[in-house]
């Protein structure tokens, strides 16, 4: 942690553990905030004095009330404020000459807002909000918001009030309290990244929902998730909108075809952070995570007593982030020997009548799938849970198998998620003991388990250590592009600048026809007949650049040796960093057709010879690297090292915003760069 962040957290323990708290508008009307806060407040009375603040009454809900902050027997620590915007300014003034030194701004509209937000800061308080729905803390047993929460491991982080509330109910009704709770408003003072960090020794938090906006300063914040990853507290992320500055016009193809969405995607992947899509999956993983382990790998077998059920459990899982993969001729024998003849034992297993023989084969089965090596997790569907609620004379030994089912479970270290039909009885409720999820639908319970197997930490990088990428001032076009490119061992073909005939002619003698020219300086040549290919010869060579020099001017132009290759696949490889996220490395299938493909992959940079290797593999033109009908694999390995030299470029030289080559032409023999683009960042604004 930073000397900053640090020195941002200590200031922060004024809104989770204050000595003194006012409220400034307290009310005894339910339909009010003031009331809320207030009797909030005075559930804490026993850990900290409370302090009422209403110039219109000398007494509330059964407490004295005082006309005014001056009028208090002490400074308070922290002062929530919910009176009408127009007096927040005042209410402010007195309280900082006073020495308070947290505010809670519940109010919103407040005229020049960002001017009340930096007299705060600069008397040395802090600011949450405003237009905050308020603060909770569970382990100091303060409430200063609108609503009760039952306490619990789940921290909530949210820029939208109402829906960190929904997280905390949904949350309540699945048996998930709420550690603390932060709705941060407008963010005017205290950030979300300061807040998480807050968290970083919060021992009652053990996994912690997040509903952001917008991402300032994502860095920062993203490297303050990793870290609180790091601990064993996973965030799980919902959004909307993401970074809006990430969708302005780019200017390069790597540009264009990323989304603001993509770029939180590759964050999140980066810092371990599970991005969500609703307030219900968040609370879904959430329940799973606080249950049961992370699964090792995407492997899952699937148990079940209905062929049906069996079947959808496997499509289900097969369509999300999982694989079903088949069990091997040993372990499918293992298992059908403890079936009736005719069952299916390869992945899915279908019990076939086996448990209503013996209640036992369930357990019996998920163990012998849990021993071997053939899975990361087991998914048990169908009827299994139903024993106790439709024959009570079974609840007992129904009982006594989702204890067996949850004791190996915790042995082996895989989860088992089951589907059952009866989420309500006592077996369901014996399964979540036994740290075994227990959900009512395929569907949740498969999403359970592929948000928890998305929850494995980030694995470290394993390669080794790289010289520095070189530094210097960065020149226009595409000669000083390769130039910077060559230094980190990308190939280009031979070739060198000429400015006129005579020099282009002089160059020919020494390279191999047919030969490529180039008008430098332009970036996307094609659209405006800046390159011609496949010149046979020294006199075509002629008439081609005085027609290009006639269309276009003076200039470098650049003179290369085409490559004639066989069996060559196009690749773009590009970087480029978001205002707000930082530096992300791009993928995809290159050339001409690059928009109307539309397969790239992207991650934060930089990225690692394995990771690099990965994001090959999520394309849909991997196929054609491997070698496809007859034609042979390329230089897949070549390829890899230009990713990853252009990830630490875009990594390490924060004066480029974009760097592009496109086509990058691998072919058996090596990856070769035939086009390049580096795009310098906008200087920074004048202080």
């Amino acid at each position: 942690m930073t000397t900053v962040v640090a020195e941002s957290v200590a200031q922060l323990s004024v809104f989770s553990d204050p000595a003194a708290v006012a409220v400034v508008g307290a009310s005894a009307d339910p339909a009010k905030w003031g009331y809320w806060l207030a009797s909030g407040a005075l559930t804490g009375t026993h850990r900290r004095r409370v302090h009422l603040v209403n110039r219109r009454t000398d007494t509330l809900l059964g407490h004295r009330c005082h006309p005014s902050l001056s009028a208090l027997p002490e400074v308070p620590d922290l002062v929530a404020l919910c009176v009408p915007a127009p007096f927040v300014s005042d209410v402010v003034d007195e309280a900082l000459a006073l020495g308070v030194r947290g505010f809670l701004g519940i109010t919103s509209g407040i005229p020049a807002e960002a001017d009340l937000a930096a007299r705060i800061r600069s008397a040395g308080a802090r600011l949450v909000g405003t237009n905050s729905l308020g603060i909770y803390d569970s382990a100091t047993d303060l409430s200063l918001a609108w609503g009760r929460f039952t306490p619990g491991p789940l921290a909530i982080v949210s820029q939208s009030g109402q829906l960190g509330s929904e997280l905390a109910t949904l949350g309540a009704r699945h048996g998930v309290g709420v550690s603390r709770f932060v709705s941060i408003g407008n963010q005017s003072d205290v950030t979300a990244a300061e807040l998480l960090a807050d968290l970083g020794n919060h021992d009652p938090t053990r996994v912690i929902a997040l509903y952001l906006e917008s991402f300032s300063d994502g860095e920062s914040l993203f490297r303050t998730l990793r870290a609180l990853r790091d601990t064993g507290r996973p965030t799980l992320l919902l959004t909307v909108g993401a970074s809006a500055a990430s969708t302005r016009l780019a200017r390069s193809h790597t540009g264009s075809l990323t989304s603001a969405t993509d770029v939180v995607d590759a964050a999140c992947r980066a810092a371990g952070v599970l991005r969500v899509h609703t307030p219900d999956e968040l609370i879904t993983v959430a329940r799973a995570f606080l249950s049961t382990t992370v699964p090792a790998g995407n492997r899952v077998a699937i148990v079940g007593d209905s062929g049906g059920q069996c079947a959808i459990a496997a499509d289900v899982t097969s369509a999300s982030a999982l694989t079903v993969p088949d069990l091997s001729p040993t372990l499918t024998e293992t298992v059908a020997a403890q079936l009736p003849p005719g069952a299916a034992s390869s992945n899915p297993v279908d019990l076939a009548g086996a448990g209503e023989q013996d209640l036992g084969s369930y357990a019996s089965v998920v163990e012998e799938l849990l021993r071997a090596d053939e899975s990361d997790a087991v998914v048990l569907t169908g009827y299994f849970g139903c024993y106790a609620r439709d024959a009570p004379s079974l609840a007992e030994r129904e009982a006594a198998v989702a204890e067996r089912i949850g004791r190996m479970s915790a042995e082996t270290g895989k989860p088992v998620v089951v589907h059952t039909m009866a989420p309500e009885s006592s077996t369901a409720q014996a399964l979540w003991q036994h740290g075994v999820p227990v959900y009512d639908t395929i569907d949740s319970a498969v999403r359970a388990l592929s948000g928890l197997s998305r929850l494995r930490p980030p694995r470290p990088s394993n390669a080794p250590p790289s010289e520095p990428v070189p530094h210097g001032r960065l020149g226009t076009g595409y000669w000083p592009a390769r130039e910077l490119l060559t230094a980190l061992g990308v190939t280009f073909p031979e070739g060198g600048v000429v400015r006129t005939a005579e020099e282009a002619s002089e160059l020919a003698g020494r390279l191999r026809a047919p030969f490529v020219l180039k008008a430098s300086w332009l970036e996307h040549k094609s659209e405006s007949g800046g390159v011609v290919v496949g010149i046979d010869g020294p006199e075509r060579l002629l008439r081609t650049f005085h027609d290009m020099h006639a269309r276009l001017g003076d200039g470098e132009y650049v003179l290369e040796e085409q490559d004639t290759r066989q069996d060559v696949v196009e690749i773009l490889v590009g970087g480029r960093r978001d205002p707000d996220l930082g530096p992300v490395i791009v993928v995809g299938a290159g050339g001409t057709e690059t928009e109307v493909l539309q397969d790239i992959t992207l991650e934060a940079a930089p990225v690692d010879p394995g990771a690099a290797l990965a994001m090959l593999e999520r394309l849909r033109c991997m196929p054609l690297l491997r070698g496809w009908r007859g034609r042979p694999a390329v230089s897949v390995d070549g390829l890899v090292e230009v990713i990853t030299a252009v990830s630490r470029l875009i990594s390490e030289r924060p004066d480029i915003a974009e760097v592009e080559l496109n086509p990058v032409r691998v072919a058996p023999g090596g990856a070769l760069t035939v086009d390049a683009l580096v795009v310098a960042a906008d200087p920074s604004p004048a202080p």
